[in-house]
């Protein structure tokens, strides 16, 4: 008989309600406990879903009825917080991006690894459907050659939401659009096209002066199968659009709008691509006008994903090892940015981009 699967959250901030609505609607999860040093985060969302506050992780690593730790911290903390975790034998679930370096990435595979539980990351937007059936028409060759795979993100972010802690000031902490935003859709990118081989990027401030990071980025990418491709990316844009991931092909083209397909022509047209250009749904919000303003149900596909791994005893749909090489472009995108000019992958960790000047 399958076991019930507790879930604790760690962190209070915006995204943990996502987390825990995915958790309560989920079959065989249930939510234990939350927890965040600021004690009014923490009783206010355990009050909402009548669970139990704690106050540091270490008093919730105690916990025998938590089998499953969701890391909703600020980018920066993820490393500690999972290494934690997995030494209290706890599977994690990291928000992204994993950590803020590839070694400190690497560490925390190993660790979990080592401890024999689950590490996935919530990099959730690969399970819509509209993303789904892109990846299985690159795999089975229906765009021909790849041409093109390009994303836009045009959303918009007041100046109030960065100042709403002190942590979404810092580029150091993660806190930029490239690797806080742009993140999710720079992972689509690899997850339907595959590897990149080179990127070059331009990072600026455009309509957020009192903040010291990037709002705003450009990049060019060169990917290993041949194609090329853009993402534009920013926070700047009132009020906000839906996202855009576009692939193009010898062969095909196929255009994703927030999580619905809005193009999606082969030159072999198929009985299935009737239903295919109705995936998704064009009311869906997807996070273009506010930070709240979004959906919890590719959560609760992720958090459903992990409930079934543990009684199956298998690997998670999302494991950390597969959002590796996005962390890696988006860290090349940053040196190229710092440096100006072109960088080839792989990378090693640079940690003085964060204290490059954005233009």
């Amino acid at each position: 008989m399958a076991k019930t699967i507790g879930f604790g959250i760690l962190g209070g901030g915006i995204i943990a309600p996502f987390h825990a609505k995915a958790v309560r609607d989920s079959k065989g999860g249930k939510l234990v406990a939350v927890c965040d040093m600021a004690r009014d985060r923490a009783d206010k969302l355990a009050a909402e879903f009548k669970v139990k506050a704690y106050y540091s992780l270490d008093d919730m690593l105690k916990d025998p009825e938590i089998d499953v730790v969701n890391v909703a911290l600020p980018n920066h903390l993820h490393r500690d917080a999972v290494l934690k975790c997995a030494a209290a034998g706890k599977h994690v679930l990291t928000e992204k991006p994993p950590a803020m370096t590839l070694k400190d990435t690497d560490e925390m595979v190993d660790a979990c690894r080592k401890a024999n539980v689950k590490f996935g990351c919530t990099v959730q937007c690969r399970v819509r459907k509209a993303v789904q059936a892109m990846r299985q028409a690159v795999q089975s060759g229906r765009f021909g050659k790849i041409l093109h795979a390009d994303t836009y993100m045009k959303w918009y972010r007041s100046t109030e939401y960065y100042q709403s802690d002190a942590w979404r000031m810092s580029r150091k902490s993660g806190a930029g659009v490239t690797v806080q935003h742009a993140f999710h859709y720079i992972d689509l990118l690899q997850y339907i096209v595959g590897p990149v081989r080179k990127v070059q990027a331009r990072m600026t401030n455009i309509a957020h002066p009192s903040v010291q990071l990037e709002d705003t980025t450009l990049a060019f990418l060169d990917y290993e199968c041949g194609a090329q491709g853009v993402v534009e990316a920013s926070t700047a844009l009132w009020p906000g659009t839906d996202i855009r991931i576009e692939i193009n092909g010898t062969d095909g083209t196929a255009i994703m709008t927030g999580e619905k397909i809005a193009a999606w022509k082969f030159r072999d047209d198929r009985p299935e691509d009737a239903e295919i250009r109705n995936y998704g749904s064009g009311s869906q919000a997807t996070g273009a006008t506010g930070a709240a303003d979004l959906g919890h149900a590719d959560h609760a596909v992720v958090i459903q994903d992990m409930v079934d791994a543990i009684n199956q005893n298998r690997e998670v749909i999302i494991p950390v090892t597969s959002v590796r090489p996005t962390l890696e472009i988006v860290l090349a995108m940053y040196q190229s940015a710092a440096r100006n000019q072109p960088v080839s992958l792989p990378v090693n960790d640079d940690d003085s981009v964060w204290d490059a000047k954005v233009g």
